[in-house]
Parts: structure tokens; sequence; C-alpha cells
């Protein structure tokens, strides 16, 4: 599976877009979640999927720090990048 950041906001736009029933061409990866009209439960839905797909556990928290797609992705893509060593 591609971990590349820009994979990953692919994903998700893809994701988010299936769920809030639009184009994905439409989801600015740099808007805020709540520009996109995310709401906490489609957020709680991409959690659960994030760790489905990527093996990282993304706390509600993280959405806060990291408040739209293309700072998530960032933080997936260390976050999933294999130890060296």
């Amino acid at each position: 599976m591609d971990t590349s950041k820009e994979a990953i906001v692919t994903w998700c736009q893809e994701y988010l877009a299936s769920l809030l029933e639009v184009p994905a061409a439409t989801i600015d990866p740099t808007a805020d979640f709540d520009r996109l009209g995310i709401d906490s439960a489609v957020a709680v839905a991409l959690l659960i999927e994030v760790e489905d797909r990527y093996g990282v556990d993304l706390a509600p928290e993280d959405l806060f720090e990291n408040p739209n797609l293309d700072a998530v992705a960032t933080y997936l893509h260390t976050q999933s990048r294999p130890s060296v060593g």
C-alpha cells in the first residue's frame, strides 16, 4: 500500500467524498474540516477507516491538532513509515 502523503490525501478525499456525496475533486485538502462540513459522525468514521487502512490509531484530538486533510496525511505518513533498524 502506498503511504506517501499524496496517496493518503487522495484516499482521504475519495473516502470523505463518498460519505459527503460530493465529487472528490471538490474536497480541498487544505480546508479545515469544519469548512468541508465534516461533523463528528463523519470524523469518527474517518478515524475508524484510517486505523483499519493504515494501522495508525488516530485519536479525535489528533483532528484538532491536524485540522485538514493535508495535515492529517502528513501525520499519517510519518506514523505509518516502517521503523528502521
